[in-house]
Order: structure tokens, then sequence, then C-alpha cells
């Protein structure tokens, strides 16, 4: 699809990631990756003694997750793409916790496809990261991606 048709679908949904389970295993590579190892994400017993009943994970991680969810989603991929690098993000709201063995999925929404000059171009996208069974994600960011074609 060339970066043209991409923008033609500005306010459209435009992608979807299977679910990837975020299990008890990943939370705690994670707080070695980070050095956060606070207890409700990596103590299994004094977490259940939390609102949340176990351990949870890292806001951070599910905001990490958005790379590989988007790799195996189904988003479109500018034709004759080079090389792609994240720009930054403009909101990022942690809506809802993300609890051991729990599956999340993302979903994106395309707000802006700009050519910022010849074979370069911004895109922006709403990232809504689903938890399965639940009401409320667990993430809704506003995320931007530069493209070179």
């Amino acid at each position: 699809m060339t970066p043209q048709e991409i923008a033609e679908k500005v306010g459209e949904q435009i992608g979807t990631s299977p679910w990837v389970e975020i299990s008890q295993e990943r939370i705690n590579q994670f707080a070695e990756a980070t050095g956060d190892h606070q207890f409700i994400h990596v103590n299994e017993e004094a977490a259940k003694m939390t609102p949340f009943g176990g351990t949870i994970a890292h806001g951070f991680l599910t905001l990490s997750m958005i790379p590989y969810l988007s790799a195996e989603s189904d988003l479109p991929k500018p034709d004759g793409i080079k090389m792609a690098v994240n720009y930054g993000g403009n909101k990022t709201r942690f809506v809802n916790p993300v609890r051991s063995g729990k599956r999340i999925r993302g979903h994106w929404k395309l707000l802006e496809m700009t050519e910022k000059r010849p074979g370069q171009w911004q895109q922006t996208v709403e990232i809504t990261i689903e938890i399965e069974g639940e009401d409320k994600p667990a993430l809704i960011c506003e995320w931007m991606t530069m493209f070179f074609v």
C-alpha cells in the first residue's frame, strides 16, 4: 500500500494484533530489565492483599508491548519502506491494570499521515490496548512513527 493510500484511511481503524498473554514470567523479566521490583508486580502473596487481588503488569510493560503487537498485527505497511522509527507519544493513559495471566491485543486508528519531506512520512495513530474480557482497556495512547520510503 502506498503512503498516499494509507493517508486516505485517516479516521479509520487500520489494524488489530493477535492476543498475547502477559504472564507472570514476562512481568518478572520486565522487573529485572528495568529494576522496578515493586511488590504489586512481583510478589504474588503480597499483591493478593491489594485491591488488584494479585500481581499486575507494569504500565510501561504494557506500553513496551506496542512494537511487538504492531509487528504481529495486520497494520498496512508503506510500500518500499526502508526504515521506521518511533517519533514519540503525545498522550498516554494507563486506564486499567493488566493482571498476570491476562491477554492483551492492540487496535490502531489512523489520526494523521503526512509527508514531511520527500520519502519521509509521519504517521500518528491512536493505539488502544484491550484486555480480554474487560470493559476498560489497559492503555490508550497517541503515537507517532516516521516512515522512510
